[in-house]
């Protein structure tokens, strides 16, 4: 065979058009994760050890009826198809949600809650400045919880704005709907329904207000929140649930291949007893 034959192909250098292409390319993408923060408060951040969504859930979690515009919201239409979508794409591998939440709608905060706590991707929560009210349940619904020393989470009774009618029927209500985010939370966190109870209807600590308001610390002690720590813990035990993940599906499949190849061996050959011959 010829020398040529045996040549490597020759790397054309980079013109000044294809490294004009890949910065495009790199804007476009910037513009894209902008946009998506933007409009949703959330980013998939794809260059890291893994793929993974972060959700923020910020100001006032809106319910069905529109605040006013100078009101920080976290839409919960917005929120559900992202959940959906990180359950559904393949690519992304983990959850983190960022919390800096005032409370909000109980029915919208319950039912991203469920979601969350239904995801079969792992899941990390953290609690920045605060994770008051609704945000409780919210906080909870990952499968780690963290909390930053300086934040703190308000638990209080559930209220009602505007027109309420004084009858029997309406406290019944508030009750079941409580009871709603009290077993949710115990379901999810290590905080007994007792405990829980007692911290929200504390009376001797908020001046205008029937409640408890925990700090970092006093909400891991009392069990409501796993661990303390900043966002590189968060995102550390995230990785750690993926790859925790990954062990766990690659642990029966190595099973069965291994079954797999001891049943393609040739059998050694045994001799068949003698029959002894029948008289």
């Amino acid at each position: 065979m010829s020398e040529e034959a045996f040549r490597a192909p020759e790397i054309q250098p980079q013109t000044q058009e294809d490294a004009g292409d890949a910065e495009e390319d790199i804007a476009g993408e910037q513009q894209a994760e902008q946009a998506q923060i933007i409009e949703t408060g959330a980013v998939t951040a794809a260059k890291g050890k893994y793929v993974i969504h972060c959700l923020t859930v910020v100001g006032q979690v809106e319910g069905h009826y529109i605040l006013p515009p100078q009101n920080k919201t976290t839409k919960y239409e917005h929120v559900i198809p992202q959940l959906v979508a990180i359950q559904e794409n393949p690519d992304i591998r983990g959850l983190i949600i960022i919390l800096n939440t005032v409370g909000g709608d109980v029915e919208a905060g319950l039912a991203i809650a469920e979601l969350v706590s239904g995801l079969k991707k792992p899941t990390v929560s953290l609690v920045l400045g605060g994770g008051h009210s609704i945000g409780v349940p919210l906080a909870v619904s990952a499968q780690v919880s963290f909390i930053v020393p300086s934040a703190t989470m308000t638990i209080h009774p559930v209220r009602m704005n505007g027109l309420v009618l004084g009858i029997p029927q309406t406290l019944s209500y508030f009750d079941k709907m409580q009871e709603r985010i009290v077993r949710f939370v115990e379901a999810n966190s290590n905080i007994k329904s007792e405990k829980f109870r007692e911290l929200m209807m504390n009376t001797g600590e908020l001046v205008m207000d029937v409640g408890t308001v925990l700090d970092g610390e006093q909400a891991v002690e009392c069990g409501l929140i796993d661990r303390l720590g900043g966002l590189s813990d968060a995102i550390s035990c995230l990785y750690s649930l993926i790859e925790a993940e990954d062990a766990e599906a690659a642990a029966p499949a190595k099973g069965k291949a291994s079954q797999k190849k001891a049943a393609s061996k040739p059998r050694a050959n045994r001799r068949r007893p003698a029959r002894t011959p029948s008289v």
